[in-house]
């Protein structure tokens, strides 16, 4: 969801004001200077890490280069440590202090702010034509604007995403993700799917709560589940599922509709791979990641004896990754499966292929190389 505020500034002509977007829901800098070619990557460093913004009037790929030179500062190691860093003293410490770390990262790199236009040209010298990827995400606009350039850049990386679309094996097709879904781009959880005994019924009908891209319906569509209730509550989710279901031509198997978790009925399969790190979000655009005190979880399990026929089985697909950051344990998960009526029927488990899972500079990376994506098969009690 786009936040819509104001941005002030002052130039020599006098003050200016600007309507302020934010996909993130971060909200305008209280103070902007204007920068252009002749600032510095110190000085806008600096300036950026007081929480100044940066209105850009120079040539925009010097403003790409600047953010390039802001963000080695930002990762690069201190010249000058007065002691050593303390260790996290557990893999939970660990996973804060890198969420703070990644949110201090995102607040500076958000400062370098590039003006628009009201036909969502960009006004700077040597400037890419973006329009499309922007209307993709803003919609058509009415007035000039100003957004962050690490924004930008994530619009456009989005947009190549949505056009080239992820290759899905066991589909031998593509998904064409939109900005802000959740893209399938580790293929463990949809082959787990894929390869899934389907139960008894389950040729006949299906739901996948919060579909997202589509990716798990389409796969069901695939093994032969003559109907499928794809639902999600996110706009742009539902928007990128049809789209998806219309360019695999399976219109007619997948119904997508808008609904919080679940459509009216029951089914003999029901599917969800809900946020698998029961923490809260930082941004708007972090709910397919993170799932605060395992919201979504525990309203899925709850809803299920309402909505899975008799002798049908659910599926939830989540990584153990929280367990090994100490976020959850697997004692909590197996009591909230029976608190909510259910047995496990069986669990079908897949290693991580992501190339985080093997890099040992990762903060994270003890976390990651135990993690085991699941697929647990659940009945009512």
């Amino acid at each position: 969801m786009i936040e819509l505020s104001q941005l002030h500034w002052t130039e020599p002509d006098g003050p200016h004001f600007a309507a302020w977007h934010s996909e993130s829901g971060a909200p305008p800098p209280k103070r902007v200077v204007v920068a252009d070619d002749t600032m510095s990557a110190d000085a806008a460093y600096r300036l950026a890490c007081e929480g100044t913004g940066l209105l850009w009037r120079g040539d925009f790929h010097n403003a790409r280069q600047l953010l390039q030179a802001m963000a080695r500062r930002i990762d690069g190691k201190p010249r000058r440590a007065k002691k050593p860093a303390k260790l996290p003293s557990s893999p939970q410490e660990a996973f804060h202090l890198h969420r703070q770390a990644q949110a201090q990262r995102a607040r500076v790199l958000g400062m370098v702010l590039i003006p628009f236009d009201h036909d969502l040209r960009i006004p700077l010298r040597r400037a890419p034509d973006v329009r499309r990827a922007c209307v993709e995400v803003y919609g058509e606009q009415s007035e000039a604007f100003v957004a962050s350039l690490r924004e930008l850049q994530g619009l456009i990386g989005a947009h190549e995403w949505r056009k080239k679309g992820v290759e899905i094996p066991v589909l031998g097709a593509r998904i064409h993700p939109y900005y802000g879904v959740f893209s399938p781009v580790r293929g463990e959880y949809v082959e787990l799917v894929a390869k899934a005994p389907l139960p008894a019924g389950a040729q006949s009908s299906a739901f996948d709560i919060g579909t997202g891209t589509g990716v798990l319906a389409a796969v069901l569509a695939q093994r032969g589940v003559k109907k499928i209730i794809a639902t999600d509550q996110d706009a742009r989710a539902l928007a990128c599922a049809r789209d998806n279901m219309a360019r695999l031509d399976l219109e007619t198997q997948v119904e997508v509709v808008q609904a919080d978790l679940f459509p009216q009925g029951r089914a003999p399969l029901i599917v969800c791979n809900p946020p698998w790190l029961p923490v809260r979000p930082n941004s708007a655009i972090e709910h397919a990641i993170y799932d605060p005190d395992s919201r979504m979880l525990h309203a899925y399990l709850n809803g299920l004896p309402a909505h899975l026929a008799e002798g049908g089985e659910a599926w939830l697909i989540m990584s153990d990754f929280a367990e090994h950051l100490g976020l959850r344990t697997r004692d909590e998960l197996l009591g909230m499966i029976a608190a909510a009526g259910l047995q496990i029927a069986g669990r079908i488990d897949a290693r991580p292929t992501h190339p985080k899972a093997t890099d040992a500079t990762d903060p994270l990376h003890a976390a990651r190389a135990a993690e085991v994506t699941s697929l647990w098969r659940l009945r009512l009690s």
